[in-house]
Formats: C-alpha cells, sequence, structure tokens
C-alpha cells in the first residue's frame, strides 16, 4: 500500500523501518510503504494542519513539548501518543481513545486495546502510563476549553 489516512479506526501505527509501516486497525492490520512521520504528517495534514503545528498546539495547550501526544482531530477527538522521541526511527504512535488498559510484561508492555486488539510493545509500563497521563491531560484540557 502507499499511502493512508489515519482515521477513528487506527489502532497503532508502528514503524518496521525507514519506508514501511504496520498500521494496525480495529479490523485489519496492514503494511504500508511509508514511514511512521510521513504517516502522523499527512494525517495532521488530512485535518488542516502539520506535524509542527500540532506539536506546538499541545506545547500551548499543556506545556508539553519532549514526545508530546497530539492531536490529529478535534472533534472526534483524535489523540496520538508517541512511544519514543519521535525524531527517531523506531518511534510509534498509539491511539490515546482505543485504549482499554495496559499490563505490565518484565520489561514492555502490553496494550489492550477496546476491540481486545493486544498490543506487546517495548516499552516500560512506567513511560506507557506516563504517556498516557499526558495523553488524557491533553484531552481533559481540550475538552473544557470545547465546553468554556
Amino acid at each position: 500500500m502507499e499511502s493512508y489516512e489515519v482515521n477513528s479506526d487506527t489502532l497503532a501505527i508502528i514503524p518496521i523501518n525507514a519506508n514501511e509501516t504496520r498500521i494496525i486497525e480495529k479490523d485489519s492490520d496492514f503494511i504500508v510503504n511509508l514511514s511512521s512521520m510521513k504517516i502522523i504528517d499527512d494525517g495532521c495534514r488530512f485535518f488542516g494542519s502539520t506535524y509542527n503545528g500540532r506539536m506546538e498546539g499541545t506545547k500551548s495547550m499543556i506545556g508539553i513539548n519532549y514526545k508530546a501526544p497530539i492531536i490529529l482531530e478535534e472533534t472526534m477527538p483524535m489523540i496520538f501518543f508517541p512511544t519514543i522521541s519521535p525524531r527517531l526511527e523506531a518511534c510509534s504512535w498509539i491511539s490515546f481513545k482505543e485504549i482499554a488498559k495496559c499490563i505490565k510484561d518484565d520489561k514492555t508492555s502490553i496494550i489492550v486495546f477496546k476491540n481486545g486488539t493486544k498490543l506487546n510493545i517495548n516499552l516500560s509500563y512506567k513511560i506507557l502510563q506516563n504517556q498516557i497521563l499526558r495523553s488524557s491531560y491533553l484531552n481533559s484540557t481540550l475538552l473544557s476549553r470545547k465546553i468554556a
């Protein structure tokens, strides 16, 4: 597959190498011939911004600029967080809203999505929990601004 638009069915965007990315959706799992960062930036652009613009938005809203979650789309909202620095090729992106629970698994973690899909990720449980908390903070800030 040569293109991909991040959507509400997207659960995870996992790089395989510099030019291939595994996409996990609610009902499918496939490979796209693009980098994970290109997919994220294209998703931001599809919804009217850029990755850098979304990063600036997160920084402005909650003051986080390192491994920051981003709002790809505001009305649903679609919030994704990076597993490591987005500057690194190995950075995966996880859909915050689709996580049901996380399980500590030795030095890694297992993400269980709402549809029952499980993803073993090479990330400590503590770091994963921190990324979820940051995403939750971003989500609650966004919601409070919509209500106000």
